[in-house]
């Protein structure tokens, strides 16, 4: 994979906070990215940041501890105004990103969830942690002097990984909840698909043949058996289209955690304690992780650094803490625990 320059300064956003979707308690404003850091043929390229605000509710903490920045999973965005509670209680500034391509940045819902490198995030979560740091600091604040709690979700995950990795400076602590590092079989299985992915160099939009199943969906989205309002437009039920580039792109990120990280900063993974990945619906996957192998995550994680803890959470799903209210509250207990080891 192709990384970007550590040194360099990704240009300073003109930002524009305004109201956000989830309500009076959030504000969001528009990234607005050079052309240069978009592949060519994928729309407009920007991302949105996401801030909670909850000096205007009545029961305000100071916002005093380090920063903590959120990144979705693929086809996703963000909504879980329950996570954002939790940080923001205990003292944490909270942010969430769209990244470019998804949810409240999708420009073409023909292009959502696209990327042709991972390293193309780079420009939009440098210029997020840019905007972070003066937001909390003022005008001349450096990034470097609010290093963040980086936590990301499925393939955020991959890509908060690997982030990690190429600019180590800039993440304190990472946080990964259910994070793609492997496909389903492990390494054998990544390493027979990838000739399947080498018309991508010719056809990178080309649409993938794959099954279409919105088993995860039906876990958290309140229009099925879930808690959660998902906006259908912004997180499709059978998710994006798979295409040709973005799988290649998603190989060679896998391929370059299995080499080996080495990771400087604690690392805390959560999972589920099974996977149901079966083709037909079953209740039983309410309590289960439907998109993910967890035992192919679970023995990736070795492969992150000298300092990583892993979590299995009984009955979770494979967003953990979308789950039912006492699975999520056991993960929520379990992350307060390292939490309190790994950052108080």
């Amino acid at each position: 994979m192709k990384a970007r320059d550590a040194s360099a300064t990704p240009p300073e956003p003109a930002l524009v906070w305004g109201a956000d979707i989830l309500g009076p308690d959030y504000e969001s404003a528009r990234l607005q990215l050079p052309p240069e850091a978009s592949a060519a043929g994928t729309g407009a390229y920007y991302a949105t940041l996401i801030r909670h605000r909850p000096a205007l509710a009545s029961t305000a903490v100071p916002l005093l501890k380090a920063p903590v920045l959120y990144l979705h999973g693929w086809s996703d965005y963000f909504y879980n105004t329950g996570l954002a509670e939790f940080f923001s209680g205990r003292g944490h500034p909270f942010y969430a990103i769209d990244l470019h391509n998804h949810g409240r940045s999708l420009g073409s819902p023909e292009l959502g969830g696209y990327v042709g490198d991972l390293a193309d995030y780079d420009a939009e979560l440098l210029a997020a942690h840019d905007v972070i740091a003066q937001d909390l600091g003022g005008p001349d604040a450096s990034w470097a002097e609010h290093p963040l709690i980086l936590m990301a979700h499925s393939t955020g995950g991959l890509t908060a990984t690997l982030w990690a990795h190429r600019f180590p400076g800039r993440v304190s602590q990472l946080i990964l909840n259910s994070p793609w590092l492997e496909l389903q079989g492990g390494a054998a299985i990544r390493r027979a698909a990838t000739p399947l992915v080498q018309l991508a160099e010719l056809r990178p939009l080309m649409r993938m043949r794959v099954p279409e199943r919105s088993f995860y969906w039906r876990g958290i989205s309140s229009d099925a058996y879930g808690e959660w309002h998902v906006d259908k437009a912004l997180r499709p039920p059978q998710a994006f289209p798979v295409r040709a580039g973005w799988m290649k792109a998603i190989l060679a990120a896998q391929q370059e955690v299995a080499a080996g990280l080495k990771l400087p900063m604690p690392v805390l993974v959560l999972l589920s304690s099974r996977s149901m990945l079966g083709p037909v619906w079953s209740d039983d996957m309410l309590r289960a992780d439907v998109v993910l192998d967890v035992r192919a995550l679970a023995l990736r994680t070795l492969s992150l650094g000298d300092s990583v803890s892993l979590e299995r959470i009984d009955g979770a799903l494979h967003e953990v803490f979308l789950s039912s209210t006492p699975v999520r509250e056991e993960a929520y207990a379990r992350l307060e625990r390292w939490l309190r080891g790994y950052v108080d």
